[in-house]
């Protein structure tokens, strides 16, 4: 284990290369355009996520940095679960204020348990949809997943499927739909700023600008109920997964793929 641990810091390649796509990612800088209603919004996230997937196909990524990389993963996300952690404390006389609309929209998240399950067992994911649809699969639920199940379970394969997806088309899609449906739909614009805060602040921002763009006069408050959820949504959204959202999932899964089983039984005996 020492070993590999030392093989992984003096992997200079793979630093390297690192190092450049971080570099260019953020020297080209966060751009956004109009749809409609809705804003696109492009981040420095994505194009690394792209600029790495296409390098992996070049003799540059290695089979070596491919595995080294994984573990870094989890460093990565550790790291970022400890800053919200920090985070936490000092935001909670902003967590009361918000008042009890706020914190009961944290159980909004939970839709996508009953909501995506279902659809993924009928598509014929195994444990690889307990880490898919626990959560929007942000990077404390990651760190969540990696934690519990680690990195090569089939939960932690269908948690960073959920994580690069939502990194690649999560800020487009909360960018386009909060527009469209806030001037499409008689809700008040501010349900739609608090639906925005699900613990991402690039969904956040995609969201929020696109709401800000339709009813540029509710600017402030926008912006004020997007923030404060968005701040619910990092500082209890973890706990919920722990407490309610993952075992919830298990069960839930336990059930449904156990009653699969049943009827595939009972229709081969007919």
């Amino acid at each position: 284990m020492k070993q590999e641990l030392t093989n992984l810091w003096k992997d200079w390649r793979l630093h390297t290369i690192v190092l450049a796509i971080v570099l260019l990612t953020e020297t080209i800088g966060t751009h956004s355009f109009t749809v409609g209603p809705g804003v696109v919004l492009l981040l420095p996230m994505l194009y690394a996520i792209i600029i790495g997937l296409g390098l992996f196909f070049t003799p540059l990524i290695k089979e070596k940095q491919s595995k080294n990389a994984e573990p870094l993963i989890v460093l990565g996300v550790t790291l970022l679960i400890a800053k919200i952690g920090v985070i936490i404390g000092p935001s909670l006389p902003q967590i009361i204020e918000a008042g009890p609309a706020l914190l009961l929209q944290e159980f909004g998240n939970l839709g996508t348990i009953f909501i995506a399950l279902p659809v993924a067992i009928m598509l014929g994911l195994k444990r690889e949809s307990i880490g898919m649809t626990h959560s929007v699969a942000r990077e404390p639920n990651v760190g969540l997943i990696m934690d519990k199940y680690g990195f090569n379970s089939p939960e932690g394969r269908g948690v960073m499927a959920i994580y690069i997806f939502g990194t690649v088309f999560g800020a487009v899609f909360m960018g386009l739909i909060s527009g469209f449906l806030a001037t499409l739909t008689p809700l008040n614009p501010l349900s739609f700023a608090m639906a925005s805060g699900i613990g991402s602040g690039s969904m956040m921002a995609a969201a929020s600008g696109s709401l800000v763009a339709a009813f540029p006069q509710m600017e402030n408050d926008i912006l004020a109920f997007a923030g404060a959820s968005n701040l619910l949504s990092l500082s209890t959204g973890l706990y919920m997964s722990i407490f309610i959202g993952l075992p919830l999932t298990e069960k839930l899964y336990d059930i449904m793929t156990r009653r699969k089983s049943t009827s595939s039984r009972v229709e081969k005996g007919a």
